[in-house]
């Protein structure tokens, strides 16, 4: 699919459940357009992966995702070598009394990409979408590695050489900061932030995504997640734990939402014990008071 307005982007993420903001519209437009990655920031749920999924969806093409964690580097993000291979390939050239070269050995066949490389030679019409996750994860040392491939889009491999892309992929990157990320890297991309929706936008996505619940439920359930975005708690549900919830309610042929069933069902919204009792009891009893006056 060819994307020519920001207007025809964001109208087709609808058509994928996914409601993009103009703003948000705007900036995929952009990396779209310009070839640039698109940094997106903002709490955990609030759909920064989904993006990257939906538009691999909408551009027809592959999504290749490397899930960034503490120690990640490059042998779980770019490539390695098969050993395995390898040291079978010289024992069956000892059995023949023959030696290995280097260049025999570490050659392209013997290379095991990762999703930094498949994403660098992907050979297929579309480029792909490369979804650079949770970047706030990874070390700083690995955020230095990423400059190269994110301005020149090529990959060094010193037993090899520069390998650079046919065509550029789509990427983008999320970060919850956990901690911020280096200037350098930012520069190279578009940024947005990515906020906890509104109560329309909130109950748009709810509509979208679980057309079945509900009118009252899925009116009911989104106030009452953005009442407790306004409590004092470790963690804030995101629109993903709305969705999750909303969809457990279904489950149970919930209507409406009542004490009851609110706390029998809050360990799907929060994960942590003192949250949990923090809300309990009368806390819930009012917003769910709150929620049927309000919707």
């Amino acid at each position: 699919m060819e994307i020519e307005s920001i207007d025809q982007l964001q109208e087709a993420l609808h058509g994928k459940n996914y409601v993009a903001d103009r703003g948000l519209a705007t900036a995929a437009f952009l990396a779209l357009k310009l070839q640039r990655p698109l940094f997106l920031e903002g709490e955990p749920g609030v759909g920064k992966t989904e993006i990257a999924k939906v538009m691999a969806d909408l551009l027809d093409t592959e999504l290749i995702r490397l899930q960034c964690y503490e120690g990640l580097d490059v042998n779980q993000a770019v490539y390695e070598w098969n050993y395995t291979r390898q040291m079978l390939h010289i024992r069956l050239l000892e059995s023949r009394g023959e030696r290995a070269t280097e260049a025999e050995l570490f050659g392209p066949e013997y290379l095991l990409e990762r999703p930094l490389l498949q994403a660098i030679q992907h050979s297929k019409p579309h480029p792909p979408v490369l979804l650079i996750d949770e970047i706030d994860r990874s070390d700083e040392e690995f955020e230095a590695f990423l400059l190269e491939i994110l301005s020149d889009f090529q990959i060094s491999i010193p037993e090899i050489g520069t390998i650079k892309a046919a065509q550029p992929p789509v990427v983008v990157l999320t970060s919850n900061r956990t901690r911020e990320v280096h200037d350098a890297l930012k520069r190279r991309c578009l940024y947005y932030w990515i906020d906890y929706p509104s109560f329309e936008k909130e109950y748009d996505i709810v509509r979208a995504k679980l057309p079945h619940a509900a009118d009252q439920l899925a009116e009911q359930v989104t106030y009452f997640i953005q009442e407790l975005r306004q409590q004092d708690l470790y963690k804030i549900p995101g629109v993903a734990e709305t969705l999750d919830w909303t969809a457990a309610l279904v489950a149970l042929d919930t209507q409406a939402l009542s004490v009851e069933i609110v706390e029998n069902t809050v360990g799907v919204i929060l994960k942590y014990q003192d949250d949990i009792e923090k809300v309990r009891g009368e806390t819930t009893r009012q917003i769910i008071e709150r929620a049927r006056a309000n919707t």
